[in-house]
């Protein structure tokens, strides 16, 4: 699985530009900007220190693209286009990106045991979370970019560890799961084409933690957003949800223009649109 990744770095963060894979906007990568409607790219998130931004590449094909935060060790937001599923199981393999280990390594996403034990001598998880930080944490490894809002090879791609959170089991398997199903339905009976934006606030101290070390953030809230067309590519439908990440397991629906108030709160800057103006015909 390969991923192409553009960095943001800020504030002293690890990483240096250079050339080949690593760029400094989402728009440096054309195929990219096919899932941000109209090519808008959410001015949210954007400042955050140490962010990454990934396309995320699997099998020499682009299926989403994550901005992602390294010092929490959490996705800021993914942003994908809905599609249909045709079944298949889930992916037993958990990936890494090895551009977030080095920026010199190769841009192909690697399952992260196998990358470690080719690696033995070099820690993966400075820069991102890693499968044993979630392992017996009492936290699900919860998507974004949801597995089941594609097809076989498409949710394959989603079994990134730069694509999840810790999210609370109940909510996770319960009312974020019906939730996310709610919008499958949605999008098949509505949409002819459903561009999505999931994404989590960061809490500011609670992380998973590890030997004593603070690994993963755990976040205060889930959030999605959507912005669905007609096949004239016409903006005909949007709305988003929030989920305290907790036992509470209760979702809350909104409206894009509500949505920006939420993320406001937790923003020293204007959000702006999360979509080319607010999904407005």
């Amino acid at each position: 699985m390969q991923i192409t990744i553009a960095l943001c770095v800020l504030m002293g963060t690890f990483l240096s530009l250079t050339e080949g894979e690593v760029v400094t906007n989402f728009q440096d990568i054309p195929k990219c900007m096919e899932y941000f409607y109209r090519g808008k790219v959410p001015e949210w998130g954007a400042s955050t220190p140490g962010v990454a931004r990934l396309c995320q590449r699997f099998e020499n094909q682009y299926y989403f693209a994550t901005l992602y935060d390294t010092r929490h060790r959490i996705a800021v937001y993914s942003a994908y286009v809905f599609e249909p599923s045709n079944g298949g199981g889930r992916e037993k393999r958990w990936f890494v990106e090895p551009q977030l280990v080095d920026p010199s390594w190769g841009s192909e996403m690697k399952d992260g045991y196998w990358l470690g034990r080719d690696n033995p001598d070099v820690y993966l998880g400075d820069n991102q979370a890693l499968n044993e930080d979630y392992t017996h944490s009492g936290f699900d490894r919860g998507h974004l970019n949801p597995n089941g809002h594609h097809p076989v090879p498409s949710r394959n791609a989603t079994f990134t560890l730069t694509n999840v959170v810790p999210q609370n089991p109940t909510l996770n398997q319960n009312s974020w799961r019906i939730h996310e199903s709610e919008m499958t339905d949605l999008f098949l009976s509505k949409c002819h084409k459903a561009y999505v934006l999931v994404g989590a606030i960061p809490s500011a101290n609670n992380w998973i933690i590890k030997n004593n070390v603070r690994r993963v953030n755990i976040p205060d809230y889930m959030w999605n957003a959507y912005c669905c067309t007609d096949q004239n590519g016409r903006p005909i439908l949007s709305g988003a949800a929030t989920a305290l990440n907790s036992e509470l397991n209760v979702v809350e629906k909104l409206t894009l223009d509500e949505m920006v108030g939420f993320l406001q709160q937790y923003s020293n800057t204007p959000v702006g649109e999360l979509f080319y103006n607010q999904c407005r015909a």
